[in-house]
């Protein structure tokens, strides 16, 4: 089969970051971040145009905290940090917050009793205040809301035993929060997706899929209650579908940030129109990209390559030192600012709207 432009594009990419790294050493990855030239105007241009002290909302994102994994919750420019987990002996992860504002589901790496490492990955929902802890599914990943936020979809574990790759994974299954209930996906091929994302209209899922059902690595468009799967044919991975479903945006390379129009109604769903949204210059990586409710910012993250444990810094319990969260004008490119400064791990923003009904 004929490469498309995306693909052509991406092979292009990844040759010239293997030509950058063998260029540079491993040395590369352990060089702090200098500012660059212009660095200071530029931030300086950037906060003036995005105001982060006006917009609504808060951010919600995974950290490490005195050997912990918590959620902490902030504005939108960064102020008035809050701990939503307080749990020293319980590592929380992937937040997702529901569309009403009140509510988060997220992961957790399990431990045995006397167990230095995780051994289970388990999925769970709370109240954004901390309280009515429920457990939605075990040996779980990546859940995330349906659009009327009276499910949860989680990604189902494809082994018994703790991996921390992101993408070892086999089916999809819905969770009801008035009943309890927990149900299969129709589609039993499913294998080896992450990053799952559910459509506002409530019609589709978009995730990543990596060696799995017959593709190398692609961004699907994957029925919701149907068996039907497209490739969208971008490159990259983590995408995640904009509050009117329209737009589409994902990690193009481990340095770019791309948005696209996306046409989910037609008979094959596809993208079209990517630009960059936001640039990273090496070695600083950027990932985990997220729309702010009213669709004109986008949250993410970024920090060095240093890997730990054997894998790399964006995957989900993964320490990342240095890595930091950054806010971004959606319709510009690179108008951008970091809202966290710590370097704490600080990975895996979401958006949370201003609650509809109590919560902060």
């Amino acid at each position: 089969m004929k490469p498309t432009r995306w693909a052509r594009t991406l092979q292009c990419v990844a040759a010239a970051a293997c030509l950058a790294f063998l260029a540079t050493g491993l040395a590369a990855a352990e060089t702090p971040e200098k500012p660059a030239a212009g660095e200071a105007e530029r931030e300086a241009a950037a906060r003036a145009a995005l105001k982060l002290q006006d917009v609504p909302g808060r951010i919600v994102y995974e950290t490490f905290r005195d050997d912990n994994w918590e959620l902490f919750s902030v504005k939108p420019d960064g102020s008035d940090p809050v701990n939503l987990t307080k749990t020293p002996r319980v590592n929380e992860l992937y937040p997702h917050v529901s569309p009403d504002g009140t509510k988060v589901c997220f992961v957790v790496n399990e431990m045995a009793e006397g167990a230095s490492e995780p051994t289970v990955r388990n999925a769970y929902y709370m109240n954004l205040d901390g309280s009515g802890r429920t457990k939605v599914a075990a040996s779980a990943r990546e859940a995330c809301w349906s659009p009327d936020g009276k499910r949860i979809a989680y990604l189902k574990d494809e082994f018994d035993r703790f991996v921390h790759e992101d993408f070892a994974t086999k089916g999809i299954g819905i969770y009801d929060l008035a009943t309890g209930r927990r149900t299969d996906h129709p589609n039993k091929d499913l294998f080896h997706l992450y990053n799952l994302c559910w459509s506002p209209d409530g019609n589709w899922f978009v995730a990543t899929v990596h060696a799995g059902m017959g593709y190398k690595h692609a961004i699907l468009a994957v029925e919701a209650a149907g068996t039907k799967v497209f490739d969208l044919e971008i490159p990259g991975c983590r995408p995640d579908i904009s509050p009117d479903g329209k737009k589409i945006a994902w990690g193009a390379s481990d340095w770019d940030l791309y948005i696209g129009d996306l046409d989910l109604a037609s008979a094959k769903p596809k993208v079209t129109h990517g630009r960059a949204v936001v640039r990273s210059a090496k070695p600083m990586k950027i990932y985990h990209i997220d729309w702010s409710p009213d669709g004109k910012y986008v949250a993410f993250s970024r920090g060095p390559e240093r890997k730990s444990l054997g894998q790399a810094p964006e995957i989900i319990g993964i320490k990342a030192r240095d890595w930091n969260i950054g806010v971004a004008d959606a319709q510009g490119e690179s108008v951008w600012l970091a809202i966290t400064s710590d370097g704490n791990c600080n990975k895996e923003p979401d958006w949370a709207p201003v609650p509809r009904k109590g919560g902060r």
